[in-house]
């Protein structure tokens, strides 16, 4: 049996999510919004490419969550965009009551999907989801650290001038300005950035990649972005769905890695069939460790405020 993608939210990271499982043709996808017409048009307009991509997908359009049902992996997208001078945070309250809604409905449609939530403030929102539906922790992640991750890959890349893909970056933390990127294990093609670059040099490029989504929210007006982190979820997916065991930075539920209990937050985990397999510990300086803390103190901060 064909594997099921379902994507809560017809939007821009929505439907380029679906565009890119479209075209790689692993699974079929529902594509899900509560704007009627929406998700239909959109998913119509997918499918008449999957014979141009030689793509044996199912793309369709819904505003039932019913028609959601039995999915492998499900994708929230759904909630309110970042607009310019508006932080992540700002977005708390509107889009919790979001959440709360889509993940109430995945529980009953997909009791055994694995959720993936993209919504902002994505570490909050994913912690909520996960008390929402009652899953396991293993079956619920948040995508920010690949996200994160790939901009400071692409900065990287332009200073050195050398491709985008021999680059390598660890992100930690909260996704937004608590992120925490480990310069001594970033990498070009094995090589520490550190040796390559001066350190002023690398922490220009850091807080670049701290305001990464800020940037593209300022330079648009309206709307934000959309084509990476689409990718970046795609990735996610399509580790799950063909259980490839890829190390990846998500959102995992920590419970003592790290030093850290009950929270949602930004570390390199496994993913697979099973969703996140494994949590990986790598051993962090005094400094590493401090930055660490701090940003969990932001996300439990905007945890309080939600009351869960």
């Amino acid at each position: 049996m064909r594997k099921k993608v379902s994507i809560i939210g017809a939007g821009n990271v929505g439907a380029s999510t679906a565009q890119l499982i479209a075209q790689a043709g692993f699974a079929d996808i529902m594509l899900f919004d509560i704007a009627e017409g929406m998700p239909q048009g959109k998913a119509l307009d997918i499918a008449e490419a999957c014979p141009l991509w030689n793509s044996p997908s199912s793309v369709k359009g819904t505003n039932n969550y019913a028609d959601t049902g039995a999915s492998d992996v499900v994708l929230i997208t759904a909630g309110f965009p970042r607009k310019p001078n508006m932080s992540r945070d700002d977005l708390l309250h509107a889009n919790a009551d979001v959440i709360r809604a889509a993940s109430g409905a995945i529980a009953k449609a997909s009791p055994d999907a694995i959720i993936i939530v993209v919504t902002n403030p994505m570490d909050v929102m994913a912690q909520l989801a996960w008390k929402t539906t009652e899953f396991s922790c293993r079956r619920v992640m948040g995508m920010g650290g690949i996200l994160d991750s790939s901009r400071l890959r692409t900065f990287l890349a332009w200073e050195l001038n050398i491709s985008p893909e021999d680059i390598e970056a660890i992100v930690l933390g909260g996704h937004g300005d608590q992120m925490v990127p480990l310069p001594r294990f970033t990498t070009a093609k094995g090589i520490p950035v550190t040796e390559l670059l001066k350190r002023k040099t690398i922490e220009a490029l850091i807080h670049r990649t701290r305001n990464g989504g800020a940037e593209i929210v300022s330079l648009l007006k309206s709307g934000s972005a959309y084509y990476a982190p689409s990718a970046a979820a795609f990735q996610m997916i399509k580790s799950i769905l063909l259980d490839e065991k890829r190390m990846l930075p998500c959102a995992a539920y920590l419970n003592g890695e790290y030093g850290i209990k009950d929270i949602y937050l930004g570390v390199p985990v496994v993913l697979g069939k099973d969703g996140v397999e494994k949590i990986v510990e790598v051993k962090l300086t005094k400094d590493e460790k401090a930055r660490l803390r701090e940003s969990c103190k932001s996300v439990k901060k905007l945890i309080k405020k939600l009351s869960i």
